[in-house]
Parts: C-alpha cells; structure tokens; sequence
C-alpha cells in the first residue's frame, strides 16, 4: 500500500521540482492538489524565501501556473 503525500510533503516536492529547474512539476502539482482535497484545505501556502525566483514576478507567475491546473497558491509573510 503506497501512502499518499500529506500537504507539507507534496510542498517540499514543490520546492525540490523548483530547485531542480522545475523537473515533474505538473506530477507533484496534481500530487498537492489531491493532498489539499484530502486535507480539506482550500490554498497551498509556500515560503517566499524557498523559492527560485523570489520577485513579484516569479512569484505572479507560479500563482498563474498552479491556477491554471487548480491550485490556489498564496505566499507567507518570512
């Protein structure tokens, strides 16, 4: 029995894809998207400073794209 990604593993999946030039992104967004389902929560909350680009544009752009496949992504204050 393979056990399902909580919310924070499928986030940390998230960076490391970032990190990795964005290598299986679309996999572990379906993979947060079903976690966020499991776990009843509405929006994935990432750490600005984790991520590649770190600007108002790279962050605009992350939120477009995990929007576009149904994620709704918002950022903490760091």
């Amino acid at each position: 029995m393979v056990s399902e990604p909580t919310v924070a593993d499928a986030t940390n999946r998230i960076y490391e894809s970032l990190q990795a030039d964005n290598a299986d992104i679309d996999v572990h967004i379906a993979a947060l998207k079903a976690a966020l389902t499991r776990a009843g929560v509405k929006e994935a909350v990432f750490d600005p400073a984790r991520l590649v680009q770190n600007n108002r544009s790279g962050r605009k752009r992350m939120e477009a794209y995990f929007r576009q496949r149904g994620v709704t992504v918002k950022f903490s204050a760091s």
